[in-house]
């Protein structure tokens, strides 16, 4: 414990002198009013705190009490379906106190303590056990069961364990250590800016499948992945991480708004308890947790918010769980480190952010990961983490997007163009790229369909030779094309309307399967290898274009799960008969 004294303010940053006891990264309680900072930075006695709520009206002088402890979140439960701010405080229970607007120095413990939880021991007196197995489970919500671990460096045999109801601080357990007996209860801390230690780092060779057709198909990301969406304001960011976040394949959703707007996360506060969880038939909520710090709150404590929701992150990893973490957006919490950066007067970097941007984005982003979780036995988690950012302008050649870049695998290039055409998912496709391609080739191609890759790789390559060909019809006009050009460019435009043009509020389209893709790929290169024997065979160009069954084609997508195979007989059998009419009748023209 070290106090001093406050010597200088300069915005979010507050020079405290007499903190020679101090340690880095301490937390500290700044004032009279006990506003809530870390220590950043330290010279002698004093010490550069970075404070997490707003400092209009402190004064030289006042006390500053350093707690000794670096800043921690607490993992129990009661984490799922609470709605945090940046330092893991509950905005309900901070409501109850300060009403709507959020007062300053508020202090309430990050989980209930007046809630009592059924613990079921899974472990028994005599046991052996060591860091991260599990002793017991809570059942947190409907769909969440809560599994209750011994914390990383904990090693021994169980003495005492009991069953039944127990709030977040009782012991539950005892474990007979080296050092002496060490009590166990239902809550750990950990402290937020150190990754929760693992086994061993699996190969990211699965995908994380989301059902939205221009990620599964063009696009994938695998379980443990990294990605980036980065596009201008308005290009549809924000619906992206919704729809992943309600349809991506994770047991656990964590949700990050570091910096956005306050609106976007009512959106979340408002849609994702009504949803119904497709897997579960249960609301949304009841497995996820947000964690909301918009762009009126404090700056400083976007860091803190990007730190704490990783951590929560990994500690459900740790239970075996396939979590997806959202971060909406990195680039605020970017601004918010140039900021504290410029108060310290740092040498600037490119644009003027900090110089150690880039180390701090690949600190961030290097806890992602499929892993083999620390415990005695064999268990295996995944942490799936998909930023989005967002450049002024939507240039991508700025600092944050640029570092992020060197970073992820998976890069969803949103564009604006596309945008405004009302082409939503914007993710631009030429730009676009996925690193997981490769090792997913396998999976995709023995889980789903034998020709998988072979027909994403036809898609694009005719979406890339419809790029080629539009600056020629930009030159020479679309007279000018041969019969076999113009019907390439007919088959691009239907996969970019039908298949990656994607409908995130209409009930059926929101959501497609690997098997409902497969069966649209299928349809799509089906028209085009048809069309084009029909072509040599000397039909008419303009009566394939406008053959009546490709209407059937293009609806295909807003066809019902149950009526997905039927439907798709239906249509390729439509496709053969107007094709063979077509080539029958090709000597009237």
């Amino acid at each position: 414990m070290s106090n001093g004294t406050i010597k200088k303010i300069a915005g979010p940053l507050v020079i405290a002198k007499g903190m020679r006891d101090a340690n880095m990264f301490d937390v500290v309680r700044v004032s009279e009013r006990r506003l809530i900072g870390e220590i950043i930075e330290i010279h002698g006695d004093e010490a550069s705190i970075q404070v997490y709520e707003e400092t209009s009206g402190l004064a030289p002088g006042e006390p500053v009490e350093s707690t000794g402890e670096p800043m921690s979140v607490e993992l129990g439960p009661g984490l799922i379906t609470s709605i945090y701010d940046g330092i893991q405080r509950p905005l309900d229970d901070i409501m109850k106190i300060s009403g709507n607007n959020l007062e300053r120095g508020v202090e309430v413990p990050s989980l209930k303590r007046d809630l009592e939880w059924d613990f079921v021991p899974s472990v028994k007196v005599g046991d052996q056990v060591t860091g991260g197995d599990i002793i017991g489970t809570v059942q947190e919500t409907v769909v969440v069961s809560h599994k209750i671990m011994v914390p990383p460096g904990v090693e021994g045999k169980i003495t005492d364990i009991k069953a039944g109801k127990f709030k977040v601080a009782d012991t539950v357990a005892t474990v007979e250590t080296k050092n002496g007996p060490h009590p166990l209860g239902l809550m750990q801390k950990w402290p937020v800016r150190r990754g929760r230690p693992y086994k061993e780092k699996l190969s990211p060779d699965m995908p994380l499948i989301t059902g939205q057709r221009v990620v599964d198909c063009m696009f994938p990301i695998a379980k443990g992945g990294v990605a980036a969406v980065p596009g201008p304001f308005g290009s549809g960011k924000t619906v992206v991480q919704h729809q992943l976040a309600k349809w991506a394949e994770a047991d656990i959703v964590v949700y990050i708004g570091c910096g956005e707007r306050g609106n976007e996360m009512t959106d979340v506060l408002n849609e994702f308890p009504e949803l119904v969880d497709p897997k579960t038939g249960q609301s949304l909520m009841q497995r996820t947790v947000l964690i909301a710090n918009t762009s009126d709150m404090p700056v400083a404590a976007r860091e803190a918010s990007i730190y704490t929701g990783i951590t929560i992150a990994e500690y459900f990893r740790d239970m075996g769980y396939s979590v997806a973490l959202m971060a909406d957006s990195t680039s605020r919490w970017a601004e918010a480190l140039r900021e504290m950066s410029g108060r310290l007067e740092e040498m600037p970097g490119e644009e003027g952010y900090p110089a150690y941007l880039g180390s701090r984005l690949a600190q961030f982003y290097e806890r992602a990961g499929s892993v083999r979780t620390l415990c005695s036995g064999e268990r295996e988690g995944a942490l799936s983490v998909i930023g989005a950012v967002s450049p002024p302008g939507g240039d991508i050649s700025e600092p944050v997007s640029q570092a992020t870049l060197r970073i992820v695998k998976v890069f969803w290039g949103l564009d604006s163009s596309l945008a405004q055409q009302r082409h939503f998912p914007a993710i631009n496709w030429l730009t676009s790229y996925s690193l997981y391609l490769d090792n997913m080739e396998s999976w995709f191609n023995t889980h789903v369909a034998e020709d998988w890759t072979a027909l994403r790789t036809q898609l694009m390559g005719l979406l890339q030779d419809e790029a080629e060909l539009q600056e020629i019809v930009q030159l020479v006009g679309m007279d000018a094309l041969s019969a076999p050009d113009r019907l390439k460019l007919e088959v691009a435009r239907s996969i970019r309307e039908d298949f990656l043009h994607q409908n995130a509020f209409d009930e059926v389209d929101t959501y497609t399967s690997l098997e409902k893709q497969h069966h649209m790929m299928q349809l799509i290169t089906g028209y085009y290898e048809k069309a084009r024997e029909a072509l040599t065979n000397g039909v008419d160009i303009q009566k394939l274009i406008d053959l009546p069954v490709r209407e059937q084609i293009g609806r295909f997508k807003y066809t019902a799960p149950d009526k997905v195979k039927e439907t798709f007989g239906q249509v390729m059998a439509q496709l053969d008969k107007e094709l063979h009419e077509a080539a029958e009748t090709k000597e009237d023209f």
